[in-house]
């Protein structure tokens, strides 16, 4: 067995990204003998007609499906999806983007246990917002794809919601004029 034969079947049964130190450790070799095994792998990876590839993302090396396959993966594999962290998706995909916090205020805590599991599932960008202490958050193109939208109207048409909630109200109670 080789080095990169090794590497292979820990990327397989690991099932996520490593770094070349997680993957020395369990292979039991050195960091430069990993680098050249992980290299031998990717070159043989792109020279054959194979679904798998191996890929170096940010938090390390993965051994995945290569991307011309995610219409099958969907098709095979569909997401199955609570209802709250449905609801708290199609929140943030009307409001894109939201802050947390006021997604919070808007669906209530159970935002904590959703937003990570959308995180996960490649739905949504979770990021700092420079102008407040929450994050941002928004949906990604794996979002429309999977979802089959090209966009989503703008239901309000980019007024604040406090102002159309203003504007409903003022022409509800205004008198008729005789």
């Amino acid at each position: 067995m080789t080095t990169a034969t090794k590497i292979e079947a820990i990327l397989y049964l690991k099932g996520k990204p490593l770094s070349l130190g997680e993957i020395a450790e369990y292979a039991g070799c050195d960091r430069a003998t990993v680098e050249e095994g992980i290299m031998e792998l990717m070159d043989n990876y792109a020279h054959r007609d194979s679904a798998l590839e191996i890929l170096e993302t940010p938090n390390g090396y993965s051994l995945q499906l290569r991307s011309d396959f995610h219409d099958l993966v969907q098709k095979l594999i569909p997401v199955e999806l609570g209802l709250g962290a449905l609801r708290t998706l199609a929140a943030i995909a009307l409001n894109n983007p939201i802050l947390q916090t006021d997604l919070i205020e808007l669906r209530g805590s159970g935002v904590y246990q959703h937003v990570p599991e959308l995180v996960e599932l490649g739905f949504v960008r979770k990021r700092r917002d420079n102008d407040s202490r929450s994050y941002s958050l928004q949906v990604t193109p794996k979002f429309y794809q999977y979802f089959q939208i090209e966009n989503l109207p703008q239901i309000l048409e980019q007024q604040p919601p406090e102002e159309q909630l203003e504007l409903n109200h003022q022409t509800q109670t205004r008198e008729p004029r005789g």
